[in-house]
């Protein structure tokens, strides 16, 4: 046991009745607890560590680039990034969980998965773990890096506690020049911070809404009148619910998914009658314009079925959510003001003329101009498309770091 440690111990204290009322599984393996993964007959083995959905969603187009030279393993810390990663990668690649920071939590998983090289996905820099591969000979690096400007005003404040751990980095392949820059103040040396575009450019394919496998099954179980237009909102978060009800232009369908699942039966009182998906197919004959999505895994699906898409978590005291994956469906997509966490992804997107950014008093009318002018909407889906192209790459780039480092 280290100081470090002593220190998570007290901070656990102090935020039980917080952490305490959230139902999280794989406890024996958030401490360390993981079977050993075995030989990885004569390969390196690369660990690439995504925290929840969004990061593992990223390594799509990744994880084929790797599996052909190294074993690959996949570790992700939230219940809903382990059902993703499974989901995902099950096939290809042996999927843990990562370790909370204790000094012997990391030590037993490190000494059961044994890494040649460890890829951690945007950030997520733990000092107990750097400091234990540092030790063992382990490179790391973070790869599609992002630093959003209140993660870089917090770790300014405790860069002498954190500082090293940037320092030790062997490689920081970032987003953009703005996140190059805090990297670099955080102190990774400037010959080992590169920009490499993001990731999250490849993780959608661009394709033809009529091709996603589900999408017409959904509507149909769901209720979803295919004559009448529908908007989709994407991740929604708290009060979101509320305003695209109020905002939804009469005579259009509105479906909402939230971003947690804990949030299901909130979000469904926020929209009267709504038809909930879980709740079966709605009685014959019965019509509704409300619809919940209180489902995971099926968002692309209802992202197919839209003809316009509300990307959520951009309109409350949150930081936005991914809009590449409607984008790439040729959708056009509408994303509100507060969306910090996708900066890099909606400048260049509003540059190119592929997203609208509005405001909460603007909602309703943006929403209604656009379902009345099909050739504007149509404009905004492929101008994001083209947008999309334009920036991809960022995935055979982060390969050929993490094989260099591996060998």
């Amino acid at each position: 046991m280290n100081a470090l440690d002593l220190l998570y111990l007290a901070l656990a204290g102090a935020a039980a009745p917080v952490w305490m009322r959230k139902s999280r599984t794989g406890w024996r393996q958030r401490f360390g607890t993981t079977p050993s993964l075995g030989d990885p007959g004569g390969r390196p083995r690369i660990l690439i560590h995504a925290v929840s959905v969004g990061e593992v969603s990223a390594l799509r187009q990744l994880v084929p680039l790797l599996t052909g030279s190294a074993d690959v393993v996949i570790s992700a810390t939230t219940d809903t990034g382990m059902v993703r990663a499974r989901a995902l990668f099950d096939q290809s690649c042996q999927v843990v969980r990562y370790p909370l920071d204790f000094s012997w939590s990391v030590g037993r998983f490190l000494d059961a998965v044994r890494p040649d090289v460890v890829g951690l996905v945007e950030l997520e820099l733990w000092p107990n773990f750097v400091r234990q591969c540092r030790r063992r000979d382990v490179p790391v690096c973070v790869i599609n890096g992002r630093l959003s400007e209140r993660s870089f005003r917090g770790y300014r404040r405790i860069r002498r506690f954190i500082g090293p751990s940037f320092a030790s980095l062997a490689s920081a392949a970032v987003q953009d020049a703005v996140y190059a820059e805090r990297f670099r103040a955080m102190g990774v040396p400037a010959e080992s911070c590169v920009v490499t575009g993001s990731m999250k450019w490849d993780a959608s394919h661009i394709q033809d809404p009529a091709d996603v496998p589900g999408a017409r099954k959904l509507a149909s179980e769901m209720g979803i009148d295919r004559d009448k237009p529908l908007i989709v909102a994407g991740s929604t978060g708290p009060g979101e619910e509320a305003l695209l009800h109020e905002a939804c232009p009469a005579g259009a369908q509105l479906l909402c998914a939230p971003r947690k699942p804990e949030r299901f039966d909130e979000a469904a009182s926020a929209l009267p009658g709504c038809v909930r998906r879980t709740s079966g197919p709605p009685e014959q004959g019965s019509v509704g314009d409300r619809f919940l999505l209180d489902t995971l895994g099926e968002l692309q699906q209802a992202y197919a079925l839209a003809d316009l898409v509300v990307v959520g978590r951009s309109f409350c005291n949150l930081y936005g959510s991914d809009p590449v994956e409607p984008v790439a469906l040729g959708k056009p997509v509408v994303i509100g003001p507060n969306h910090a966490d996708f900066e890099s992804i909606v400048t260049a997107l509003r540059a190119d003329a592929g997203i609208e950014v509005c405001d909460r008093s603007r909602l309703a009318g943006l929403l209604g101009d656009l379902l009345r002018d099909p050739a504007r909407r149509s404009a905004l889906g492929a101008s994001g498309r083209a947008c999309i192209r334009r920036h991809q790459g960022a995935s055979h780039r982060h390969a050929s770091l993490l094989l260099d480092l591996a060998r």
